[in-house]
């Protein structure tokens, strides 16, 4: 899927025309201690696009920069996670931020050697009480004006080990009266002593973000760092350091609104959050942003990618409905789908007049988007099941489905009527018992009649027992950016975004497709066949209301 011109394309194609670039080279950058979400996939889709369009490079790079939260756990899903998305592995490599850790400490050294970057002894909190507001200037360190030698020995010492940790930072020295607040003599390097995933404890102290980052796109040789916005007042640091640091290459940072979709949440914090206090399954819940439980879900790479071209590339933040999220797939499926019946609430229907013990097969169509799907053939007999929504002993105005003395026709087979109504001791109908058309077995009566309603039904002698999960919004607060005073995200969880049903009952063609087979169950949704055994997870509902608003 080409990304379509945008303001990022223009940038690039500015720079071509001036002779600043040839071959366009970029980076997805994902700090591993997670698991990517739909946002991410935003940031993917730029990255990878572009460098596909221009026939340039594109890098996985790991920001393994803070050990603290980071694991082997994520940076596997990652990497799962961008190869199901994309189809296929990053063509300029896989990269990681702590194999320039030697090359970090050099650039700092350098800057130290340069009277550009200092040992400063206050803590987090002086820092930031000295660091001043929008309306007033920060105030120096009184370690700021530290020789070179000293300095330097410092330092030396950090990486030494000799401090405890959190005891001294390095930080840049630029200008602390500076409008962006970045820019006032901002730490670039801290005392931690934590095992880290991949170095192990070779290191003590570690480079933060806005200092590794533009060292590590320029060691890659990368000519545009794309990242979201919030990074746009940390542009200016990282030219700071791509300008003041021994390097080979000189990367052009841009920046592009985050996605942010309706009824969700993006924070990693929170997601994390959700997973660990077990609001949530797992970090794959079907529920889940995440691309693990989209998948799981059963959305699809290329509706993934549709839904991310369709909410654009632009600055400006947005909010973007998830019923688009929901438009894209059910759009893909109804082209692609296999059609199968499920009967999801069953109660039994008994056709009195059909021979005892007989078995016939009806031709039923897979998909009549598709005439090359073909058909199958679907075993009827005298014991089905049919939804319990299907039948009303009291119908509602205009109910054209069973109810007693009506008749209705059954998909791809007979007309019936009913005849007689079984209940429990609680009134509840446990049986629906009807008399069949056996005239014709194509649902057209003979007489002229017209019947309108058609339901869907499955052999009881051939059903198949399933699990049916029924998934829905994971949050009743449309923006949870914007949580009411007084409440919390989690004050919004749905208690109804899961509704499981048990007992459920399946055509016999259903039981022996793989895991992750995508059906629609006629009249019922669109599912996925999940890995645990027995279990369909709805994708999506039939009902698309965001294609009418689309068509406007």
């Amino acid at each position: 899927m080409e990304i379509a011109s945008n303001f990022l394309t223009e940038i690039i194609d500015a720079d071509i025309a001036a002779g600043l670039t040839e071959q366009i080279h970029t980076r997805f950058p994902p700090e591993p201690n997670g698991y990517l979400h739909i946002g991410s996939a935003k940031a993917i889709y730029i990255n990878w696009s572009i460098a596909k369009k221009y026939g340039g490079k594109f890098n996985l790079r790991f920001d393994d920069t803070n050990p603290v939260r980071e694991d082997d756990e994520y940076v596997q899903s990652i990497q799962k996670d961008i190869a199901w998305l994309t189809g296929e592995e990053p063509n300029g490599g896989v990269f990681y931020g702590s194999d320039y850790f030697e090359t970090c400490y050099e650039c700092a050294l350098a800057l130290i050697k340069d009277g550009k970057a200092f040992v400063c002894d206050l803590s987090q909190e002086e820092m930031r009480a000295q660091r001043g507001t929008l309306t007033e200037p920060g105030q120096d360190s009184p370690y700021r004006n530290r020789s070179v030698e000293e300095n330097l020995q410092l330092f030396q010492d950090m990486r030494a080990g000799k401090f405890p940790d959190g005891s001294k930072t390095l930080r840049a020295k630029i200008d602390m009266a500076s409008p962006n607040m970045n820019m006032r003599d901002p730490a670039i390097y801290r005392i931690v002593r934590a095992h880290h995933h991949r170095q192990g404890d070779q290191w003590c102290i570690y480079p933060l973000y806005d200092f590794a980052h533009p060292i590590q796109d320029a060691i890659e040789g990368i000519t545009h760092s794309m990242c979201s916005i919030e990074f746009e007042n940390h542009r200016p640091l990282y030219e700071w350091v791509v300008d003041n640091c021994p390097l080979p290459h000189h990367p052009k940072q841009r920046e592009f609104a985050r996605l942010n979709v309706t009824n969700t949440v993006m924070s990693k914090r929170y997601l994390r959050q959700l997973v660990f206090e077990h609001h949530v399954e797992g970090w794959d819940d079907p529920r889940m942003p995440t691309l693990c439980g989209l998948r799981r879900r059963g959305y699809t790479p290329s509706a993934i990618l549709d839904f991310v071209q369709r909410a654009g590339i632009a600055k400006a933040n947005s909010l973007v409905d998830i019923r688009l999220l929901e438009h894209c797939i059910r759009e893909e499926l109804n082209r692609t789908a296999l059609r199968r019946m499920a009967v999801t609430e069953p109660i039994k229907l008994t056709i009195t007049n059909y021979p005892e013990g007989k078995t016939e097969y009806f031709e039923v169509a897979n998909n009549p988007q598709d005439e090359n799907a073909g058909t199958r053939k679907v075993p009827f007999t005298g014991s089905l099941y049919i939804e319990k929504s299907d039948f009303a002993v009291v119908p509602p105005p205009k109910f054209q489905r069973l109810k007693p003395d009506g008749e209705v026709r059954l998909m791809g087979a007979y007309i019936v009527k009913c005849s007689e109504v079984i209940t429990d001791e609680n009134g509840e109908v446990t049986e629906v018992r009807c008399t069949a058309d056996l005239e014709t077995g194509n649902g057209m009566p003979n007489d002229g009649r017209k019947v309108r309603g058609t339901i869907h039904w499955v052999s009881a002698k051939t059903a198949v027992d399933a699990d049916i999960y029924l998934y829905s919004d994971l949050f009743t607060l449309e923006n949870t950016n914007d949580v009411p005073e007084g409440t919390d995200y989690l004050d919004h969880l749905n208690p109804e975004s899961l509704k499981k049903l048990t007992g459920c009952k399946l055509e016999p063609s259903i039981a022996d497709v793989p895991a992750g087979t995508r059906m629609q169950f006629v009249r019922m949704g669109y599912f996925i066949k999940d890995e645990e055994a027995g279990r369909f997870n709805r994708i999506v509902t039939l009902k698309d209301s965001f294609a009418k608003t689309l068509s406007k």
